[in-house]
């Protein structure tokens, strides 16, 4: 049975996947956009079912406007209607959904994933350019050994995603804003394009993937592998007859012979659409293969819609831990100078609370990820200001670009960062106004756990060991197990225990204990 409302994952929804059922998954980027849906078989493989691309090209203007034009969004919002139609006629349950480039830099991104749930009934995540780049990772990387060491290249129409992956998964991730629609919109083709307009556009191209990129990526191998349209054709006519990789000398050839082509004799070449940026495609891969200094390019299957069906499945199996996530949320907090120390107790307070609480919160699995996030970052603002770090905490967390959650995931972790201090979000305060009541309970749920752990540190010396639980129908008891000659410095949390029965309807106490752990009780 189909659910009702809007098709998409959100968040507090069943993720469990059976086999037998069906996948969507639509990939909404600056050229195209392209619905694929499986079905999942008993060893966890896809059944290929349907798949479609439309030519929608939703990046069109937006680099010179800085928004999507309305007939531009017309067309979009036909073929996604299409799509969801397709979705509900064959039992999708699970369907993601995901804007690129195009739609994440347009001004006018609200409006259009608006329209879209009003109109399709489907929910559009606008990705960061990490979240696409792993996702990506995901779709081309599996099935690989595990020891197997890789480099991805994908480029698409507004940007370029560099993945180094470790057996089936992506350990470092890069979005470069270049891709082949918007390279081909900056230097704008003329009748008979130029050769200064060929140099200066590879000048650009090797400028920003060096502004971007390191010379050298650490174990990666010296042949890449390249996914997405763009690469696979660029490949398919630089490499010699039956290579199966092109290097880059056979790259710069190809600059030259396709620049040297008539727009007519590429559109003879290449599909109508794929023949206006192939010049500005191949560009873009060169470039990456001179700046590291590669052997060659291996194009291969697979990208972004196989990265979203393999996550729907990884959700389905507990969407709990993401090790990438993890360090991404770590190096954001080091690049505004905390308090590592501090941020990372209470990350394990918190999430220990979180575990052990699970009966008494009720939160859904999801929202675990979002607590972390919260927990490690909630004082990032202090290199702003002190005496508000928690508003510029906030503001910070909501433009970050972490891997591993959604847009609207880290806009819920900034309003937990929000509300760790001070006044605590009361059920009609301004800032929960736009969220649903999933997102409300989840939003006001884990900041009562954040106030909690970021309270057990109020010292900062990171006295607490683990958590001791005993809950009753009325009332939970919280033991915070400290070492026997740890210095604790009280705190007043008045405020946390009104919220915490305010939240979960129990009463709490709570208090430091220099014993050993007891064993978890419920």
């Amino acid at each position: 049975m189909v659910r009702s409302g809007p098709l998409g994952e959100k968040l507090g929804s069943d993720h469990a996947l059976r086999p037998g059922e069906v996948l969507g998954a639509v990939d909404v980027g600056s050229n195209a956009v392209r619905l694929k849906l499986v079905r999942l078989l008993d060893d966890g493989s896809f059944d290929p079912l349907h798949q479609e691309r439309d030519p929608v090209r939703p990046g069109e203007g937006i680099w010179h406007t800085g928004s999507m034009g309305p007939d531009v969004l017309d067309r979009l919002v036909a073929a996604l209607s299409r799509y969801a139609g397709i979705c509900r006629a064959e039992g999708a349950r699970h369907v993601r959904a995901v804007a690129t480039s195009a739609v994440r830099e347009a001004k006018n991104k609200d409006d259009i994933v608006a329209r879209v749930r009003d109109e399709c009934g489907l929910e559009l995540e606008v990705i960061s350019g990490r979240e696409e780049a792993r996702l990506i990772g995901l779709g081309v990387l599996r099935g690989m050994p595990e020891s197997a060491r890789s480099l991805l290249v994908d480029i698409g129409g507004g940007s370029t995603e560099v993945v180094r992956g470790l057996g089936e998964e992506p350990a470092e991730l890069w979005s470069i804003p270049l891709g082949a629609v918007r390279l081909s919109e900056i230097f704008e083709p003329k009748p008979r394009a130029t050769r200064e307009r060929l140099v200066a556009m590879r000048r650009f191209a090797q400028r920003v993937v060096a502004e971007t990129l390191p010379a050298r990526i650490k174990d990666a191998p010296k042949f890449a592998i390249g996914s997405s349209g763009t690469v696979r054709a660029v490949c398919a006519f630089a490499a010699p007859p039956g290579a199966a990789h092109t290097t880059g000398e056979h790259l710069s050839r190809a600059v030259e012979a396709l620049f040297a082509m008539r727009p007519a004799e590429r559109r003879k070449r290449f599909d109508a659409q794929r023949a206006e940026v192939v010049v500005a495609g191949a560009v873009i891969l060169e470039s990456f293969v001179h700046h590291l200094r590669l052997a060659g390019v291996t194009a291969v299957d697979g990208g972004l819609k196989e990265g979203l069906l393999v996550d729907l499945v990884r959700r389905g199996e507990q969407r709990r831990v993401d090790p990438l996530l993890s360090e991404a949320v770590v190096v954001a907090g080091r690049r505004f100078s905390f308090d590592e120390a501090h941020a990372l107790h209470t990350r394990d307070v918190a999430l220990k609370l979180f575990d052990r609480l699970d009966r008494v919160h009720g939160l859904p699995t999801d929202a675990r990820l979002i607590l972390e996030v919260a927990a490690v970052l909630h004082d990032v603002g202090a290199l702003v200001s002190r005496s508000r770090h928690h508003k510029h905490s906030a503001y910070l967390i909501d433009n970050m670009d972490l891997p591993g959650i959604s847009d609207r995931e880290r806009e819920l972790a900034a309003l937990v960062a929000r509300f760790h201090r001070r006044s605590p979000p009361a059920k009609d305060h301004p800032a929960l106004a736009g969220l649903n009541v999933v997102e409300r309970r989840v939003v006001r749920g884990l900041t009562t756990l954040l106030r909690v752990a970021d309270g057990s540190d109020h010292g900062r010396r990171q006295p607490v060991r683990d958590v001791d639980v005993r809950s009753t129908a009325s009332s939970t008891f919280l033991r915070l197990i400290v070492d026997k000659n740890a210095v604790v410095d009280d705190w007043d949390h008045e405020v946390e225990r009104s919220l915490f029965r305010s939240c979960f309807g129990r009463a709490l106490t709570l208090e430091f204990a220099r014993t050993a752990a007891r064993r978890r009780q419920r």
